[in-house]
């Protein structure tokens, strides 16, 4: 599968570098199952433990992890946690859980991946993903559910971003880079999803690395042009989300922007070390 991450396509309009493709959001009619009745709770104690001891955001407004320093008890309890998530028959949950599981469910086998593979400079550099030209991690199964072996590439663009149609999922995942938007400080849940959704979309929009105006140009996240499908189809759409999310001063400097002069990404890992 192509993502993302991986090859150069045609500049979009009116963008100053060529940006890179983004993955279709392919429906996968086996995760479209649920059930509306199901009023059962799915909880994460050993997420909610994990984040709580080792998600540390500095004073840049970037959440960082210290990978090196994580105990081997504490990356033997979030794989634990790992492995009963992938037991859970989650197309019996209702879709507010889903959601919540398969968010947080993305969040935790980033991370162990990144743990596993540790030390590098770069979640790309973990090249586990089938295919010469492929790079990450994205592409390769990681593990099963309900008896069918999934990749995050699986869990984002063929459960989360088909099934949502939310932009806002960009704010939920995270890629363990710079550049990306935060790793969320505590597990998502049916209930506080909606709430850390608005959020996480306003800390992102109003961050440097998410959008910045600079000698009157609109600098924006990669992101998205990536997937600016998901933001409206072009640049008109993602600078209507910006000003959605942008700070009262930022929305008003946006007022006159009317294309995205350059977009960025910092594909550093996210590492406290």
């Amino acid at each position: 599968m192509i993502t993302r991450r991986h090859v150069l396509v045609a500049p979009l309009a009116l963008v100053a570098r060529p940006v890179l493709a983004a993955p279709a959001a392919e429906p996968w009619p086996l995760w479209e199952r649920h059930d509306a009745t199901n009023t059962a709770a799915i909880t994460y104690p050993e997420w909610t433990t994990f984040l709580a001891r080792h998600r540390r955001q500095g004073d840049d407004g970037i959440a960082r992890v210290p990978y090196r320093a994580i105990p081997v008890a504490d990356r033997a309890t979030l794989d634990a946690g790992i492995t009963r998530l992938a037991g859970v028959p989650i197309s019996r949950a209702s879709r507010a859980e889903q959601f919540a599981y398969w968010a947080n469910l993305y969040n935790m086998l980033t991370v162990q991946t990144v743990l596993r593979h540790y030390p590098v400079k770069s979640i790309r550099d973990i090249a586990i993903s089938p295919g010469w030209f492929s790079s990450g991690p994205w592409g390769a199964k990681l593990l099963e559910v309900e008896g069918t072996k999934l990749s995050l590439d699986d869990i984002e663009h063929r459960i989360l971003r088909t099934i949502w149609r939310d932009p806002r999922i960009h704010y939920a995942v995270n890629c363990a880079s710079i550049g990306c938007p935060n790793l969320p400080a505590v597990p998502f849940t049916a209930a506080t999803t909606e709430a850390m959704l608005e959020a996480a979309a306003r800390a992102f929009v109003n961050h440097p690395r998410g959008a910045a105006i600079e000698r009157g140009r609109l600098i924006t996240s990669s992101l998205y042009l990536w997937y600016r499908a998901d933001f409206g189809g072009d640049q008109a759409g993602i600078i209507a989300h910006l000003r959605r999310y942008a700070r009262p001063d930022f929305a008003t400097a946006l007022a006159d922007i009317v294309q995205i002069s350059e977009d960025r990404y910092d594909w550093a890992l996210n590492d406290a070390a």
